[in-house]
């Protein structure tokens, strides 16, 4: 079977290459997945070259997100348990990015019929991460949430989450094209960082400054969203898409009574109940099912036109998320 790997921490495009490898054969309590669609999210292009909180062991498969098809089960598993030609959302440390995959039974997300293929697909790293985090900061109706990176896939489904609890929310750009789209799923505002002083417009809007903030580019956008804050604020960073780290005006911090906390979906996953974990799943589920939350995708390649994929997948302004999936 065809398979991305690498050898080598680096630049995708450079060190990934497209393999034949041997069928994985599922171990006990696992389900072999034919897969169908596969997201490429920045964490994927961080892991390969070595950025990620988990580091690769070498040789590594690449991609955590996909959708697949049940096609076989390890032992301890039956058809009664999960049934072959099920439709099931899913991770894999191990690589994603190949045309099969054995990964725990436990783990996996059935998808209902109303919900395709290329949103299955992105069920996990953005949408678990935006519910996750808007959990996290325990906003109220007509509280204020600050989005820094505000076109991305992942702030868009934070918006439109947001939205429907009543949540305020104001997205930051560089580029005018994706206002409009961010107004119509629910944001409240739009500020494009590059002609408006984020702090003035924040004061303008909210009277006080943002409850909450979501921050993935560091520098000093991440220090202007911070600065954004009002008085007992939490801003949680997911992200540093700038490559630099956020100069933290101490001062600020201090007599604003300020909160700074990382996220990591995977650490979450780690410490939060199963309870929760599952109203986070049933609560995605029925708003993709219903239409109420949406993902689009930007292209679809081949698993044969990786290369593509990946540089396309780096390329800034895009609206949606770039697929590798078997047949365009």
């Amino acid at each position: 079977m065809k398979a991305l790997q690498f050898d080598a921490i680096g630049e995708p495009a450079t060190v990934l290459a497209l393999r034949d490898i041997p069928m994985p054969n599922p171990a006990a309590g696992e389900i072999l997945l034919h897969v169908q669609a596969r997201s490429i999210n920045p964490s994927d292009l961080a892991f390969i070259r070595g950025g990620y909180g988990i580091r690769p062991k070498l040789p590594s498969g690449a991609g955590f997100e996909a959708m697949g098809v049940v096609s076989g089960h390890g032992e301890g598993i039956t058809a009664q348990d999960i049934p072959l030609g099920t439709r099931v959302a899913f991770t894999a440390l191990n690589g994603a990015w190949q045309e099969y995959v054995s990964v725990s039974a436990k783990t996996v997300i059935p998808l209902p019929a109303a919900i395709p293929d290329e949103v299955g697909a992105q069920m996990f790293v953005n949408p678990l991460t935006a519910w996750a985090m808007l959990h996290e900061c325990k906003l109220e109706a007509g509280d204020w949430l600050l989005l820094t990176a505000g076109a991305s896939t992942f702030s868009q489904l934070v918006v439109q989450l947001a939205a429907a609890e009543g949540i305020k929310v104001i997205c930051t750009v560089r580029r005018d094209d994706f206002t409009e789209r961010l107004l119509k799923i629910g944001a409240t505002a739009v500020v494009n960082t590059t002609k408006e002083n984020l702090q003035a417009r924040v004061k303008e809007l909210t009277g006080r400054g943002a409850k909450a903030a979501l921050e993935a580019i560091g520098g000093t956008a991440g220090a202007e969203a911070l600065e954004s804050l009002a008085r007992n604020g939490i801003m949680l960073v997911y992200g540093m898409l700038s490559l630099e780290p956020i100069p933290v005006n101490s001062a600020i911090v201090i007599f604003k009574q300020l909160t700074i906390r990382g996220f990591w979906l995977t650490e979450w996953m780690k410490s939060t109940s199963a309870e929760v974990q599952f109203k986070a799943v049933s609560t995605l589920l029925s708003h993709f099912g219903s239409g109420k939350l949406t993902v689009s995708v930007d292209a679809k390649y081949t698993l044969d036109e990786w290369k593509e994929a990946v540089l396309h997948a780096e390329k800034p302004g895009r609206g949606g998320k770039i697929l590798i999936v078997n047949e365009k």
